[in-house]
């Protein structure tokens, strides 16, 4: 008989096959735009390798998963076009301390509890907002599955990786308010083999703009078509010894406590669904190692001044599973600009966010 489990608010999916072998097929009972991240698809196992559905980098060598995938319904191909046309959408996100105080949290914040460079990112009178907060504002709406229902963007979600994620940040973001948020497909490029989506997000309140935020979303099989290959995000290696070297630890069950900002995906969960999306266990988000690499910038270089960030790029370049060690490696490479390279200590180094920058005041 097939397994049949709940998906934390996501809906059901229904899996024949054997747990050693995976899954013949694999279901979901619940409308694309309503899910996160795009590991919940209808597919068959193919017996090629896979590149996993939640960030590009765990894509990177590895080629010993079994893929699970075809397409979803039937999609069309991207109409470059018509995504770029089509207006903004637009909506209202609140937030409050006890939301700011929880993203700290599930990025490591806290650690010694009594440290005071800790008590800015945990006690509501010494609070400051780290800016990668505002990718979970308003439960990181309308987030990366809302940015692929735009018109012109009809995409198989089995062929979607998070690439990367730009932040600019246009003032310091308040510990509580509400702000406007307009989304749009701000780009659109023909890599060849695939199509790489600009999904921005422009959030501002009465005061004015607070922070623009690009998500580079890659959709495997749909280049091609002759486009605008569009910028590299690759750059070159950072010259010499880093001027910084910290670790940090992931704690077994960060995941859990991150996944309450709102990105409730399985896969960061759920034993069985990461055993189905090619995982001997849950990952972590790729956005909460960004948050944690943010910080860990911040509060060594920065002073702990987290109101002098700029902007925060990265590409997510590996997976990170909790309760491994994260080496952040940092170099100053101008007055207002720092690189850094992030790594997982436990794979001999396996890279785990690469061509990262942090600009700064």
């Amino acid at each position: 008989m097939p397994r049949q489990t709940q998906l934390y608010g996501l809906g059901r999916y229904k899996c024949h096959g054997s747990r050693r072998h995976g899954p013949s097929e694999l279901t979901y009972r619940q409308e694309p735009s309503q899910l996160r991240g795009a590991g919940l698809y209808r597919g068959r196992r193919t017996g090629t390798r896979s590149r996993p559905v939640d960030d590009l980098g765990a894509a990177d060598g590895a080629d010993d998963r079994a893929e699970v995938s075809i397409p979803l319904g039937s999609p069309m191909p991207i109409d470059a076009a018509k995504a770029l046309a089509a207006g903004p959408r637009s909506g209202g996100i609140t937030w409050t301390a006890k939301d700011v105080q929880l993203y700290h949290l599930g990025i490591g914040a806290g650690r010694p509890a009594t440290d005071p460079d800790e008590l800015r990112y945990t006690l509501e009178s010494r609070l400051h907002v780290l800016p990668s907060f505002a990718t979970v504002a308003g439960a990181g709406e309308p987030g990366v599955t809302g940015g692929l229902s735009m018109p012109g963007v009809d995409v198989d979600l089995a062929r979607v990786l998070h690439g990367g994620q730009t932040l600019r940040v246009h003032r310091p973001i308040p510990v509580e308010g509400s702000a406007t948020t307009t989304s749009r497909v701000a780009a659109v490029y023909d890599k060849g083999k695939a199509a790489v989506l600009v999904l921005r997000t422009e959030a501002g309140d009465a005061e004015g703009p607070l922070w623009t935020d690009d998500a580079q979303i890659f959709v495997r099989g749909e280049g091609g078509w002759g486009g605008d290959r569009g910028p590299s995000a690759r750059l070159p290696e950072p010259g010499g010894e880093p001027d910084r070297t910290v670790e940090r630890p992931v704690r077994p069950d960060q995941a859990l406590l991150y996944r309450l900002s709102g990105d409730l995906n399985p896969l960061h969960a759920d034993p069985e669904f990461a055993e189905l999306a090619g995982f001997d266990r849950p990952i972590l988000h790729g956005l909460c190692t960004y948050g944690m690499t943010l910080k860990a910038v911040a509060d060594t270089l920065l002073d702990g001044d987290v109101g002098r960030v700029r902007s925060y790029t990265t590409r997510f370049a590996g997976v990170v599973f909790p309760g491994e060690t994260l080496r952040i490696r940092m170099w100053r490479e101008a007055a207002d600009r720092v690189r850094v390279a992030v790594a997982a200590v436990e794979r001999d180094d396996a890279p785990v966010l690469a061509d990262t920058v942090v600009e700064h005041s």
